[in-house]
């Protein structure tokens, strides 16, 4: 008989499984916050607001201290490495802060995206050296879980096995290193709309993606019932000539889940990708209402499109706090509808269509 060792104790699943599920609980999705500093820099320059370590505190304090109906739609917040170790101007810890509203805290342990050597343009993520000390002390501080972005971009030679393959395995090994020190991964194979490719071409790509990215977890032993997947809604590239609508996105997502995601994963917490904020919403709508099989709870890990509003409307002024935080409360509730198939449509933000796709996104 063959033996298979087991890696975590009965335990140590229980404890992910919690919270996994507590993360995806019903019309609750993810705040991503984990912009590095560098993209953080970018998001206020739009806004005319110098990038200093003093200005991001600033602006997280804003999204961390909204009103406490916040957590009604909000399960999780993504964090930065910086950002966890902030602190409210009256000197409370942003975790702390997160915490004593229900939000449980997570942080983005990869290092980023750069070049994979051997193909044409293709990207690996690095962060492996070091991770599980570091995935220990973010426990001890306060996190639950964690987050690592792959990118695979369509085009006429990619996504490459190459790239599928080690992309898959990377994700794995960073999965696996998290449950060992007690956080649940969040697995995010990102298939970019930059290009012109059509929606079934998004789906066929997407499809082999997962299929990748479920093979080396399973290689690797990982725990599926204590992960999470982030992954792109399918839609057709944002240069294509052809506009599809919400329906056909929906479609073509659920599809490629049912056809790649077992249904051991609790939940998948879609990423915007760019789209604008009131498409995002939409899509997700459809998604959860569309009439496929769907075991998982599908529900959002915005960035983007929980804060294009915010930004907007805060300019960096102390007297615009209030209406931004509302801006906030507003895309979080029209979120938590729609991880249910219940948005109407009628909750509008001061950005709502503007679309928020950028070539190439680094975090």
């Amino acid at each position: 008989m063959p033996v298979f060792p087991k890696y975590l104790t009965s335990g140590q699943e229980d404890e992910l499984r919690e919270i996994a599920n507590a993360i995806v609980s019903p019309g609750k999705g993810i705040l991503a916050a984990d912009e590095s500093t560098g993209t953080m820099g970018k998001r206020l320059a739009a806004i005319n607001v110098e990038n200093n370590e003093e200005n991001r505190r600033r602006y997280r304090e804003l999204l961390f201290t909204s009103d406490k109906m916040v957590a009604d739609h909000i399960s999780g917040v993504i964090l930065f490495h910086e950002t966890l170790y902030q602190k409210t101007k009256d000197g409370v810890p942003f975790a702390k802060v997160l915490q004593d509203k229900g939000i449980i805290p997570g942080i983005k342990v990869d290092k980023g995206v750069v070049p994979l050597a051997g193909t044409d343009g293709e990207s690996t993520t690095q962060g492996l050296d070091g991770l599980a000390e570091r995935c220990a002390q973010y426990k001890k501080d306060g996190a639950q879980f964690a987050k690592w972005r792959c990118v695979l971009k369509i085009g006429s030679h990619s996504p490459s096995y190459q790239s599928m393959m080690e992309n898959a395995n990377v994700l794995a090994r960073y999965a696996s290193i998290c449950q060992q020190n007690a956080l649940v991964p969040i697995v995010e194979p990102e298939v970019l709309q930059d290009g012109d490719h059509d929606l079934q071409t998004a789906q066929k790509v997407t499809e082999q993606v997962l299929a990748f990215t479920y093979k080396a977890l399973a290689d690797h032993h990982v725990f599926l019932e204590g992960t999470l997947l982030k992954p792109n809604m399918v839609t057709a590239g944002q240069s294509c000539s052809t506009k599809n609508s919400h329906a056909e996105n929906a479609k073509a997502t659920v599809q490629a889940l049912s056809r790649t995601v077992p249904a051991a994963v609790p939940g998948i917490v879609f990423l915007s990708g760019g789209q604008s904020e009131e498409d995002s919403t939409i899509n997700l709508n459809a998604i959860n209402t569309y009439a496929g099989r769907k075991p998982w709870a599908l529900s959002f890990s915005f960035g983007r499109a929980l804060q294009a509003s915010v930004l907007k409307t805060w300019k960096g002024e102390e007297a615009n706090v209030a209406d931004a935080q509302k801006q906030l409360l507003d895309r979080a509730k029209a979120n938590g509808l729609a991880a249910m198939g219940k948005y109407s449509g009628d909750i509008h933000s001061s950005a709502g269509g503007e679309s928020l796709f950028v070539a190439k996104h680094t975090y």
